[in-house]
């Protein structure tokens, strides 16, 4: 197949997409097809560009807003070569921004063209953690109170309760988030979370961290995040290499796996995803499952959950790729792609 991987851009993710990306398209380029390179900031890629740009390694923090704004292209404009559209297929290793809340979806559906990931309508729903945590909650899926910001301490310690979790809505990676166990570090936490959007605060769940990944409908193995039950996941744990230790499978009893990987088709159907996605829960201390969010374009580097959540159902990295492929569709394929 010739396929076009879209990646980088302008979002804060931009590093975990290039990483990403560099992997899907050696994976990619092994099982013998031809791979076109396309930075959506800069356009598609020479082979001594693709040198210099792609990169397995991600930096300890997420790139600055200046960092960003000195990008030929903003989250606001596309480079798109005209060559994307002899693809037999685009690939989507892109996360967080337009390339995550369906506006790249939108135009990919208006252009004809194949996708990997899920629709427009998905995306936005997925990436929108409060649209989400409500569809998920009127599925039937147990998520944590929440509020939105502006708010206060008072409401919070009545409505939700310290410790909260202060985020921003239309974030991955944990961009932006704080633990915040007292009401003194309420404000500066809102603050920080508010550089990125409209902010959330979530009732922490102490607890065990697990993920569920889910591939054309079906439930990978589920995995643990080896943090102490005080902890959130951050951004370095993620991406620093031996920051955290990642168990596939989990070490959980059986009937809490099935639970989890349950929930996480469940919340991929109701958020009208296609193609695969990742489900993150809290296991707390009652042993109650609470699912934190579920992620329509989850990363895919070599030691993402996903990838080991595949691996731990027998699928090999390179064959987790060219399944996301063999699953893309027209504009009109899945439910979110009407």
């Amino acid at each position: 197949m010739r396929i076009s991987v879209l990646f980088g851009g302008a979002s804060e993710e931009r590093d975990v997409s290039i990483a990403s990306a560099t992997q899907v398209i050696a994976a990619l380029r092994s099982r013998g097809h031809e791979v076109l390179a396309v930075d959506t900031a800069f356009g598609a890629l020479s082979t001594t560009d693709e040198r210099r740009v792609l990169t397995e390694s991600v930096a300890v923090a997420p790139p600055t807003g200046t960092q960003l704004k000195a990008l030929p292209s903003t989250s606001a404009t596309l480079r798109l070569p005209a060559a994307i559209g002899d693809s037999d297929v685009v690939f989507l290793a892109l996360h967080g921004g337009s390339g995550e809340d369906g506006r790249i979806q939108a135009l990919l559906e208006l252009a004809g063209l194949r996708y990997t990931g899920s629709g427009p309508l998905g995306s936005g729903l997925a990436m929108d953690k409060d649209v989400a945590k409500t569809l998920l909650r009127a599925a039937g899926v147990d998520t944590p109170d929440w509020l939105l910001a502006p708010t206060d301490a008072d409401r919070i310690a009545q409505t939700v309760g310290f410790p909260v979790v202060v985020k921003p809505t239309a974030q991955g990676s944990t961009v932006g988030l704080s633990v915040v166990r007292e009401a003194d570090g309420l404000k500066s936490a809102i603050e920080h979370a508010s550089q990125y959007g409209t902010v959330m605060i979530e009732k922490f769940v102490r607890g065990r961290e697990l993920t569920v990944g889910v591939l054309d409908g079906h439930p990978l193995a589920i995995g643990e995040i080896m943090l102490p039950p005080d902890r959130a996941f951050s951004y370095e744990d993620k991406y620093q290499p031996f920051a955290v230790r990642e168990q596939f499978p989990a070490d959980v009893p059986v009937d809490v796996a099935e639970a989890a990987r349950a929930a996480a088709v469940q919340a991929h159907e109701a958020l009208r995803l296609d193609g695969y996605s990742r489900s993150d829960f809290r296991l707390d201390d009652d042993g109650r499952l609470w699912i934190i969010e579920t992620n329509s374009l989850p990363g895919l580097t070599s030691t993402s959950l996903l990838p080991q959540s595949a691996a731990a159902s027998g699928i090999t990295y390179e064959e987790l790729c060219e399944r996301i492929c063999r699953l893309a569709g027209p504009g009109s394929r899945g439910s979110s792609r009407s």
